[in-house]
């Protein structure tokens, strides 16, 4: 007999399978020999009152022999005489449209500009060694995009149940831990997700189709209103319709489609900083306890959001025993992001503080309108650079200091290996920004009691929450307004927010090409 329970147990009980199968006897009589094994479905962490409760979904096999784990089956056939399609970037939007694309038999070559995800790690550790940034190659741009070796969390707002589903099952066929089907907030971490995604591509390449490495997109090629294909910058031309996902950091990307007039539109983004907690004060706050998380729990995470003078200001991407990250692609550029391993055990706790922004927000800061949230982000990072001792030293104010518009006259231990340099960011920053951040600092502290405190870290700056820009597309077929051929996808084009939403889009894209051709 499979019997499926919900329950209500204490983080101990949670804690191994013998503890599980007890409770299973308990709750429906059998005998502890005859309970074969415990599988946890669903879980999650209620930490709303001083006693933590894990809500968990467990199947248990009585009298049975457990199975093991089934995905839904999907067939990747062999597509080496299909129709071509051209793929511009290997993150998660194009990695899923490619895997779609050999599902309804067509033939995907990905193009990606940087490196495959293992040289990739090379170029990434010498951002935090000596200072170099390649244009081409960071934590950016390469094979697995900005998630690969920024955190891969999966949790996502999608209401599309079924898709968000696949997506995870797809991650788990490729080396992902089945955890992720059960946790409330799934999560690979940054150390396991670089093997997915080698898998993946090693699925597209099995299939027939193609990943070239260090090939950038320079133009397309249009003829009669329509995308025939690309030209790279060693000037090949690729033919085949195009899905455009080129991540939300390709600005040589957004500055070409507007030269070309191809129809795009500023978006709002959000921009603040990356604030860092040691993780053990945020135990205790978060678990309401001295003794903080203990033996059972997992490094705990918050959220947090207000509204200061018309404007959202929000925890973002919060990363639990992780690392604060330099993200910057080009030269004169500081931007930081957040990472966690799959273990969270580092010694702090990190996440984007930003204040959401409209593009009628700053209107100077571009000639033109549809540029100048884009123009906001390259002013902030050079900024950010300037202020930074001009190398990807990071400028960074004490929390509290910065909310007391009062120097650090120095700074806590940091996860942030490139080093931090003590700054006003109440003085440089853009009044618009600090001030709703102050506000909302002085919100989370009271709603949370030694949040808001000199021991956090506040550094600067975090720009690269979402894409500045919309390539504006049909809502119902998914090609871009005024060109046949072209599908923009993904982060990039401003149409998701996250790995699992734009693996979503992807697929969305990949699906809406198969009805153009036919």
């Amino acid at each position: 007999m499979i019997k499926e329970l919900q329950l209500r147990l204490l983080p101990e009980q949670t804690a191994n399978e013998q503890a599980l199968k007890q409770i299973v006897c308990r709750e429906t009589g059998a005998a502890l020999p005859d309970v074969h094994a415990v599988r946890i479905l669903k879980r999650s962490i209620d930490a709303r009152q001083r006693t933590i409760y894990i809500n968990v979904k467990l199947r248990a096999f009585i009298n049975e022999e457990p199975e093991a784990p089934e995905y839904p089956v999907i067939e990747y056939g062999d597509v080496s005489g299909g129709k071509p399609v051209v793929v511009v970037g290997a993150g998660p939007a194009g990695l899923f449209a490619a895997l779609r694309l050999i599902e309804l038999g067509l033939r995907p070559i990905v193009i990606e500009r940087g490196k495959n995800v293992h040289d990739r790690k090379k170029d990434v550790a010498l951002i935090s060694r000596e200072h170099k940034v390649n244009s081409e190659s960071n934590y950016c741009f390469g094979e697995g995009g900005a998630g690969a070796y920024s955190d891969g969390k999966l949790y996502t707002r999608s209401k599309k149940r079924g898709s968000v589903e696949k997506i995870l099952h797809i991650f788990c066929r490729h080396g992902a831990s089945p955890s992720i089907l059960a946790d409330a907030h799934p999560h690979i971490g940054t150390d396991k997700l670089p093997g997915v995604i080698e898998n993946i591509r090693n699925r597209i390449i099995g299939s027939g189709g193609e990943v070239r490495f260090e090939t950038r997109m320079e133009q397309l090629i249009i003829r009669d209103g329509e995308a025939k294909g690309v030209v790279t910058h060693t000037g090949e031309s690729i033919a085949g319709p195009v899905i455009l996902a080129t991540g939300h950091s390709a600005r040589d990307v957004y500055y070409y489609l507007h030269k070309q007039q191809i129809a795009i539109e500023a978006k709002g983004i959000a921009v603040g900083v990356r604030l860092e907690h040691p993780q053990a004060l945020i135990d205790r706050i978060q678990y309401h306890t001295k003794e903080g998380r203990g033996s059972y729990l997992p490094a705990a995470e918050y959220s947090y959001v207000a509204q200061v003078n018309g404007r959202g200001v929000y925890s973002f991407c919060m990363c639990p025993g992780g690392f604060t990250v330099p993200s910057a692609s080009g030269e004169k550029q500081v931007a930081v992001n957040g990472m966690s391993p799959s273990h969270r055990g580092s010694q702090w706790a990190n996440a984007g503080m930003v204040v959401e922004i409209h593009p009628e927000d700053f209107p100077g800061f571009a000639p033109y309108k549809e540029l100048a949230l884009l123009k906001l982000q390259e002013q902030l990072e050079e900024q950010a650079w300037l202020n930074g001792g001009m190398k990807q030293t990071a400028p960074a104010q004490r929390m509290n200091d910065f909310v007391r518009k009062k120097n650090s006259s120095d700074l806590p231990v940091s996860s942030y290996t490139p080093g931090l340099l003590a700054s006003p960011l109440h003085f440089w920053m853009p009044e618009f920004i600090t001030s709703r951040l102050s506000e909302g600092f002085r919100c989370f502290g009271k709603a949370s009691g030694g949040f808001l405190t000199n021991e956090a870290v506040m550094i600067g700056v975090e720009t690269r929450t979402s894409s500045p820009i919309r390539i504006l597309r049909d809502k119902e077929t998914c090609r871009h307004i005024a060109l046949e051929g072209l599908f923009p996808c993904g982060e990039g084009a401003g149409y998701s927010g996250g790995i699992v939403s734009a693996a979503i889009d992807g697929e969305r894209c990949a699906e809406a090409v198969k009805r153009s051709l036919e």
